[in-house]
């Protein structure tokens, strides 16, 4: 993929990918027989829009930053370097549309898995138009935590950890109605010192729920390192609150993808069973690294609170560059989608489908800001408060008992 020096961390510029790294890439892949199958098993169709969703990922960050640097916008939230984490989750997901009009799953993201919006069907348009505050944004204007309840996506909320309580919600509704669908949230590393977390994983854990919760674990709560506000590791955490869980590659799509089709594959046979024989919920535990400060404001802070050697490590792990080289180098014909020998020719096909991806996906984006920055003007009505109220006076109030 291109690589931008603007806006890149700088260990992705000249990135090339680690002979080590890249085995250890395929290890992941190779050393789970359960997730290795889920693997094989997807289509070069399949593989290739996962790629593009990393690039979409990537892609609306880099435009975020530009409006920074540009003043169109003060500050953003970004997930550089997480990408994969976002992405294999949200696709390993039912996307299509239920009898109710909705979504068949729902996500509820955090702000740095912005991917998850686009992935779930919102309009990169209309993520940027959250950051502007116009009208016609999703919030129409009054938040950049944007939600579009039909796609099946929870507005992220500010108050780290509450965000869980709203997926629980969803994920009980589920279960009461005996409907086969999932609800997936995740929660960064210092979000889960948060009671609310806890509260809301307990209740459940106790109503064997068809959650999926994953701790995002970046190394890094605002400006505190792991290390500082965490003992021990949170693998053993399904165990503490009497639900199954395990634990991924972050930086991995591939590993993401299976590891979360899994655990939604359960929720989903677990529809029909009896509470007391259900699996759910399940706790995973990606291991990640944010290659940026907590916002665009403070990426100095972020290198000074880290020894070096760290960006250096992580940023070897490129989930973007890894995937790409995956994808190139590999066996799978990505135009025929049929399994051939390894040889020049089939490399440069796939480069070529890849970089065709990827004219797409800028194409998109680019458009989108477009689009976006069109909508600087529209501004919100202050009579336009009131809309999307559920209440707006006492008499509107029906209670039942």
């Amino acid at each position: 993929m291109n690589r931008y020096s603007s806006f890149d961390p700088p260990e992705y510029v000249n990135w090339h990918p680690d002979p080590q790294v890249v085995a250890e890439y395929q290890r992941t892949i190779d050393g789970n027989p359960e997730r290795r199958e889920i693997i094989r098993a997807l289509t070069a169709s399949q593989l290739i829009g996962l790629y593009e969703g990393m690039l979409r990922n990537r892609l609306h960050d880099i435009a975020l930053q530009r409006w920074v640097k540009q003043g169109v916008i003060s500050k953003a939230w970004l997930g550089t370097g997480e990408e994969a984490t976002t992405i294999g989750a949200v696709h390993a997901l039912e996307r299509r549309q239920w009898s109710d009009g909705l979504s068949v799953d729902f996500v509820a993201p955090m702000i740095r898995n912005a991917g998850a919006y686009h992935e779930m069907g919102l309009p990169v348009a209309d993520m940027l138009r959250g950051y502007l505050g116009t009208a016609d944004s999703p919030t129409r204007g009054r938040d950049l935590h944007i939600g579009d309840f039909k796609r099946g996506l929870l507005a992220a909320i500010s108050h780290v950890g509450d965000l869980m309580a709203a997926t629980v919600g969803v994920a009980l509704s589920f279960k009461m109605r005996r409907e086969p669908r999932v609800a997936l949230t995740w929660i960064g590393d210092g979000s889960t010192k948060n009671g609310m977390f806890h509260e809301a994983m307990n209740f459940a854990a106790v109503q064997r729920l068809p959650i999926i919760v994953i701790i995002q674990n970046n190394q890094v709560a605002l400006g505190t390192r792991l290390d500082q506000h965490h003992k021990s590791s949170f693998s053993s955490w399904p165990e503490a609150y009497g639900v199954e869980g395990w634990s991924y590659d972050g930086n991995n799509v591939l590993d993401a993808y299976a590891a979360v089709k899994l655990a939604a594959d359960q929720c989903r046979a677990d529809a029909s069973s009896e509470p007391s024989d259900r699996r759910g919920p399940f706790l995973l535990v990606a291991e990640t690294f944010r290659m940026g400060g907590h916002a665009t404001h403070d990426e100095r802070e972020a290198r000074e609170t880290f020894d070096g050697k760290l960006f250096a490590h992580w940023g070897k792990r490129d989930p973007v560059g890894l995937f790409e080289n995956h994808l190139t180098e590999g066996t799978l014909d990505l135009e025929s989608g049929r399994r051939v020998r390894r040889s020049p020719s089939l490399r440069d096909r796939n480069a070529s489908m890849l970089k065709q991806a990827e004219e797409r996906v800028t194409a998109e984006v680019e458009l989108a800001i477009s689009e976006a920055l069109a909508s600087k003007g529209i501004m919100p009505s202050p009579e336009s408060a009131a809309e999307g109220v559920y209440a707006e006076n006492e008499a509107s109030f029906e209670f039942r008992v």
